[in-house]
């Protein structure tokens, strides 16, 4: 392409994939389902189950650990939290810790257990988030009183075990029912060494205060969710893997940006993926679509949010009047870590509320945080795995409607791998996710802090298996 040269989305799109509609399957509410839920699921207009929400019901209340693997926007937190209110209406002093890997996540699902706050009141039914913004009233309120406490690992590992005998933490784990982990699938690598050990030491504690708590789970399709929810946990699962829930027509588009070529047709590379998305921005807008935009870092969504607001402050002429007389550089935004709280769920306000069109994110929306409803995804640049491919993409569609998604591709071989083979991002299934609880030095941080929560065992044994040889070295320390 020489330098003057325009071509569009269709002149680049090198693979077009349409994936056909499924129909949702159902299943009647379970018999051992509590009447007042049933009543609650009537009055939100929910007279069945799609079939994996009702097999998650009555696996957990067999008191099987649960680990469930079904699709973007398929009702997973519904199936999770039906067997918890089951358990609270049985017995009001129950206790369930909701752990979510960031606390913008948190903050959404517990906005979107609002209508079953209301509808229960605070008499049979109380919850919070319990992170580093909680305000000390409100902490109170919560360890006193809320049955479902949204936190997130971090305050396990800071504010939960360290306390266990204090503030009332005691009576918490004294009647820990559930634990349910939202994103499991987020917890690799180190992070996930990290949870499995600060498991380790909840194990411990919830053992002294004779409570056993059942684990459910959610995560995206990874090629070992129960493996993986095992080494986190440290307890056998069984999977709920078959999707009862309804999916839209989606389109799948790889997009190839053109070679860049000199007056002698040699080629100095390819257009920046980033100017391609900066490109498409202003269509989208243009044509009415609500979309969100991955970069794969903070300063590539500053660039490709810079780009797409002065070509749409250069095209003020696309239809002032159809957005209000409002500059169309304005229906767009920014969305990544760095933000203030506040920040972050005004932006988040108005895209749920559609005064944005479209945000230009970092992987921090990957997670299921509901910005509204999405009918395009744009991914500069292959993120990496399948797993994120999938999460992204499966951001837009979520309210039932057909939705089109783009894949942009950078000049780097894994990407250029992807225009060449395509079928290979789709005919796969996605990687293992790899953890490991026994790396060393993440065992032995745990195993002081597990010394200081309640004197070490031989007991502990089977839960730090390398305990026998980090006592001596911790005692060489002087520790």
């Amino acid at each position: 392409m020489k330098k003057d040269e325009k071509m569009s989305i269709e002149d680049m799109t090198v693979y077009m994939r349409i994936v056909p509609e499924r129909k949702a399957s159902y299943a009647e509410f379970p018999d051992t389902m509590n009447d007042e839920i049933k009543e609650y699921l009537g009055k939100q207009g929910i007279n069945a189950l799609y079939t994996h929400q009702t097999e998650m019901f009555e696996k957990a209340g067999r008191g099987e650990n649960t680990v469930i693997t079904t699709s973007t926007a398929s009702g997973k937190t519904l199936a999770f939290l039906l067997p918890v209110l089951q358990k609270i209406l049985e017995d009001p002093l129950t206790r369930a810790i909701f752990v979510y890997p960031t606390k913008a996540l948190a903050s959404d699902q517990y906005r979107s257990l609002q209508p079953v706050l209301e509808y229960f009141g605070e008499g049979k039914i109380q919850a919070g988030v319990y992170d580093g913004d909680t305000m000390p009233a409100e902490r109170s309120r919560i360890r006193k009183s809320a049955n479902i406490i949204l936190t997130n690992p971090e305050m396990l590992n800071s504010a939960f075990l360290p306390n266990h005998s204090k503030y009332g933490f005691d009576f918490i784990f004294a009647n820990l029912r559930y634990i349910v982990i939202d994103e499991l699938h987020s917890y690799r690598g180190a992070f996930g060494a990290h949870l499995a050990n600060i498991f380790r030491r909840m194990h411990r504690i919830c053992q002294y205060y004779h409570s056993s708590p059942q684990f459910l789970c959610s995560s995206a399709t990874i090629a070992n969710p129960v493996e993986l929810a095992k080494k986190v946990c440290g307890t056998a699962f069984s999977l709920i893997e078959k999707d009862g829930s309804p999916s839209p027509v989606r389109e799948y588009r790889i997009i190839q940006p053109p070679e860049i070529k000199g007056n002698n047709d040699k080629v100095y590379g390819r257009i920046a993926a980033s100017t391609v998305a900066a490109g498409l921005i202003p269509e989208l807008v243009e044509e009415d679509h609500h979309f969100i935009t991955f970069g794969r870092s903070r300063r590539n969504v500053e660039v490709i949010l810079k780009e797409a607001k002065d070509k749409l402050d250069a095209a003020g002429f696309l239809g002032m009047a159809r957005v209000g007389g409002k500059n169309p550089a304005d229906l767009i935004a920014g969305y990544r870590g760095g933000y203030t709280p506040l920040e972050r769920k005004e932006i988040e306000r108005k895209m749920t509320e559609g005064e944005l069109a479209g945000l230009v994110s970092t992987n921090a929306l990957e997670l299921g945080i509901d910005i509204g409803k999405l009918d395009a995804t744009v991914i500069v640049g292959y993120p990496g795995t399948r797993a994120s491919f999938w999460q992204q993409s499966g951001r837009a569609g979520r309210s039932g409607s057909a939705c089109v998604n783009y894949l942009i591709l950078e000049n780097e071989p894994f990407d250029q791998y992807i225009a060449i083979d395509p079928e290979w991002l789709f005919s796969k299934e996605s990687e293992n996710a790899i953890v490991d609880p026994d790396n060393l030095l993440i065992e032995l941080a745990h195993l002081r802090a597990a010394a200081a929560e309640m004197p070490l065992s031989l007991d502990d044994i089977a839960l730090f298996p390398d305990l026998g040889e980090m006592i001596p070295v911790l005692l060489s320390t002087g520790e």
